[in-house]
């Protein structure tokens, strides 16, 4: 058995720390994600295929090809099963990103309708400057400006926008690519609906048209939804820079309340950061018998906090389970998205508060605190209290922290980039051209315990940098790289003569940290920004993208909003479109020759290495440069 596709008894985990800690809830009888997956095993074929359908009482119909059951009740064959399946599976991706977008559109409204003293504007210059762009005054006070850009961005969450404020940012031959294709994204929310109609029984029956309303429902996300995340989270709690932190299991103290943050959205987390530092809560801590508070994150809320704050990260997806088991951890504050219902049960074998802060993402079993703007500083300061008092009831005994925190560096959002080279991206140009930066790969995205633990993203990175490949790195991927010591000037030694030249003289990283999983609208910003200097479509640009290890909803929303804007994406496990031969084609080749990129599937990093390097290759032959 491929050591890609193992069973839990069978997988070996990358991180010494997990494998310790996976033993050690062995011992104590818990069970974790791999034994869960184990108990799964064999999982059904055919609906991995994308050949199962449960959309309407006539079913659940089970697709067969070749056989005597090659179509649903209605008469759906594979490929329209399938297309209706995917498009389904991307909509409930764009829909959680660009929800979260809305949480911080809403938050920037109250900010400017002065209902909330808990949150303010942080980067004024960056408030007035996204402003201009998309066209309302960036005169007058703060909240004026602030109440305006909300009132602009908040439109493109309806159906009759007037054009999704960001979409200037696209190369104009993209754009028109995308009018001819008639998937140009009307509204953040329209596109998921209209998807969730399409896929009705009995309306779009055609798998082509299916898959290129699931680009536009894609696109609607990558340019619509998750940007107004970024940069809302950038006006709020500061546009982030450079900041040294650490990272990895070893960042939770045995001898503090360790308060860890999880989900997605920076919303709760700032509050909470912001009440574990009060006086009163910390000398509420030593009285209990604690050297202090210690705040860290978990998935993608942590990587909020790591960027802009320097708050270290213990852990991403698949170590979530674990750091309950260390025995250390008082309090989980958990917003929504990516958080096992498992966490609840497994907090209750320990000391541990689970504390669920959002309407939309109840955990049955937890406590619940309402989070609002109006009353976040209040609710966040007795969800640290909550952490002191369970402080007092830790068995000491069942602490096991197995490592040290390794050191990283974080923060590099495209305004950090851009101010390392002096201003502007022409250093970077020059340094493309000049072959020193090959290209630029972003790594993105989850753990799935499918797949060996941060092998496919340390092992993908490490064989792009080697071959002067800068590489990008946001979510999940991001503790993996840190742990392996690539988020630190020094990690340069193992990237090829030109990229660790550059890393030097610019005293950077070979891979740089931009962010949470929303934070993947900064890279194609950033193409967009790199094509248009250059005058040619993102598409013709030496660059790529890659989910060596995704498993969610949303990470196959980013993946198609990657290729949808012209970058090849690359995937280390297939999505459930194996039963169709006319859609895998499509995706992997067809789309080629419609939005100039496809996927990629290769569950090898070593050989998805070599192959992304061909792709850029042929890209810098085509732009006129050495390959």
């Amino acid at each position: 058995m491929s050591e890609f596709h193992k069973t839990a008894a069978e997988c070996s985990m990358w991180a010494d720390e997990a494998g310790h800690l996976i033993d050690k809830a062995r011992r104590e009888n818990l069970e974790l994600a791999w034994d869960r997956l184990e108990k799964q095993t064999p999982q059904c074929n055919i609906c991995e295929m994308g050949l199962s359908c449960s959309k309407c009482i006539m079913g659940p119909c089970r697709i067969i090809p070749g056989l005597d059951r090659d179509k649903g009740v209605c008469g759906a064959d594979a490929a329209l099963t399938v297309a209706r399946n995917f498009g389904r599976f991307v909509a409930g991706g764009a829909a959680a990103h660009s929800d979260h977008g809305r949480d911080l559109v809403e938050v920037l409204h109250e900010i400017g309708a002065g209902t909330t003293s808990a949150y303010q504007v942080r980067d004024e210059e960056k408030l007035r400057r996204i402003a201009a762009e998309v066209g309302v005054s960036s005169e007058g006070g703060v909240t004026e400006v602030a109440a305006a850009l909300a009132a602009r961005l908040g439109e493109d969450y309806g159906s009759f926008s007037r054009g999704l404020a960001f979409l200037p940012r696209v190369p104009q031959v993209r754009r028109e690519l995308w009018d001819k294709l008639k998937i140009t994204p009307r509204g953040i929310d329209r596109e998921p609906v209209e998807m969730l109609h399409r896929t009705h029984m009995g309306v779009d029956c055609d798998p082509v048209s299916l898959c290129l309303h699931s680009a536009r429902v894609a696109l609607a996300d990558g340019w619509g939804g998750s940007m107004c995340g970024t940069e809302i989270s950038d006006i709020i709690f500061g546009t982030p820079k450079p900041t040294a932190s650490r990272v990895n299991l070893g960042v939770i103290k045995k001898n503090m309340v360790n308060i860890l943050v999880h989900g997605h959205s920076p919303i709760v987390s700032e509050m909470i950061l912001a009440a574990a530092a009060d006086p009163i809560m910390v000398t509420a801590a030593r009285e209990a018998g604690a050297d202090g508070i210690n705040v860290a994150g978990l998935c993608c809320t942590g990587n909020e906090l790591l960027m802009r704050r320097g708050i270290p990260l213990a852990g991403n997806h698949l170590m979530t389970e674990l750091t309950i088991v260390t025995g250390a951890v008082e309090a989980i504050v958990a917003d929504y998205q990516c958080i096992m219902p498992s966490l609840v049960n497994l907090s209750q074998c320990y000391h541990t508060k689970f504390i669920a802060t959002s309407d939309k993402a109840r955990f049955p079993g937890s406590t619940f605190l309402d989070f609002k703007p109006s009353n976040a500083r209040e609710l966040a300061g007795q969800a640290v209290a909550m952490a002191v008092e369970a402080y007092k009831k830790r068995d000491q005994s069942r602490v096991d922290i197995p490592v040290e925190p390794v050191e990283i560096t974080s923060g590099f959002s495209n305004e950090a980039i851009v101010s390392a080279l002096g201003g502007t991206p022409t250093p970077l140009i020059e340094a493309i051209k000049s072959g020193a930066i090959r290209g630029a790969v972003g790594i993105v995205g989850c753990n799935n315990p499918k797949v060996k633990q941060d092998y496919g993203h340390v092992t993908l990175a490490k064989e792009l940098i080697k071959r002067d490949i800068l590489v990008l790195v946001t979510g999940c991927a991001t503790g993996a790289m840190g742990k392996a010591g690539l988020l630190m000037p020094e990690g340069a030694h193992l990237a090829g003569e030109g990229l660790a030249g550059v890393c030097r003289s610019l005293g950077i990283p070979p891979v740089l940290h931009v962010g949470s999983c929303v934070d993947n609208s900064r890279i194609i910003q950033l193409c967009a920004v790199l094509a248009k200097a250059l005058g040619t479509d993102i598409s013709a640009l030496p660059v790529a993208a890659s989910a060596p290890e995704w498993y969610s909803e949303k990470a196959a929303a980013i993946g198609l909003y990657a290729v949808a804007s012209g970058i090849t994406t690359h995937l280390g496990l297939p999505p459930m479109i194996l039963g169709s031969p006319f859609i895998t084609e499509l995706a992997t080749s067809g789309l080629n020759g419609v939005v100039g990129a496809a996927f990629m599937v290769e569950p090898d990093p070593i050989q998805a290495g070599a192959k992304l390097d061909e792709l850029i290759s042929g890209k810098r032959q085509a732009l006129g440069l050495t390959a």
